[in-house]
């Protein structure tokens, strides 16, 4: 019954439009590209390279506005995230949440709770807890990472730290324009 509550509450946060901009912990909840719109999701997959004698992942980076981007793939769908190491979570919107559901690669058993968080001007929303089962940086993939989806189809995409910190060391290139994934 718990779990169906869940579900229940995802279904509803799809379906509700909010005003809300952010997600828990995010220091850029406030940034939102309209123009990039439509460049979140892709099917290039030459942004990055691999050096594995070092096991290190390279990536190359986006930079606009200022704001640094970069192409991961969450349960086999590429999208272009903002770099946000003050990001306490993977945050996705309601948008791409509903094209994983009805991929089937976000499923029932991935809806895990309701959580509640903080953005950068004090104001409190609820998001939806999930399981992503796949997060792939370069090469890289990692397994059943945590994100918050965020009841608004206009969120940022936010890259943070539930999948940053399963690496041992990140630095940013800006000289060549990369991030290093080791």
């Amino acid at each position: 019954m718990k779990g169906y509550k869940y579900f229940i509450v995802f279904v509803l946060t799809l379906m509700i439009a909010s005003s809300f901009n952010g997600c828990g912990g995010c220091s850029k909840s406030g940034l939102k590209d309209k123009s990039n719109r439509n460049s979140r999701s892709s099917t290039q997959s030459n942004d990055f390279r691999t050096s594995n004698s070092q096991g290190k992942t390279i990536v190359k980076m986006e930079t606009e506005s200022g704001v640094k981007y970069i192409w991961i793939e969450i349960n086999g769908l590429r999208l272009k995230f903002i770099f946000d190491t003050g990001a306490s979570s993977i945050c996705i919107s309601a948008a791409e949440a509903t094209v994983l559901y009805r991929q089937g690669t976000l499923r029932k058993e991935d809806i895990l709770d309701i959580q509640y968080f903080q953005d950068a001007t004090g104001k409190v929303s609820a998001g939806t807890r999930i399981n992503l089962r796949t997060v792939k940086i370069g090469n890289r993939v990692l397994q059943n990472i945590e994100a918050t989806v965020i009841d608004n189809n206009e969120a940022p995409l936010l890259l943070g730290q539930s999948a940053l910190e399963k690496f041992g060391k990140i630095s940013i290139d800006n000289k060549n324009n990369v991030i290093i994934f080791e």
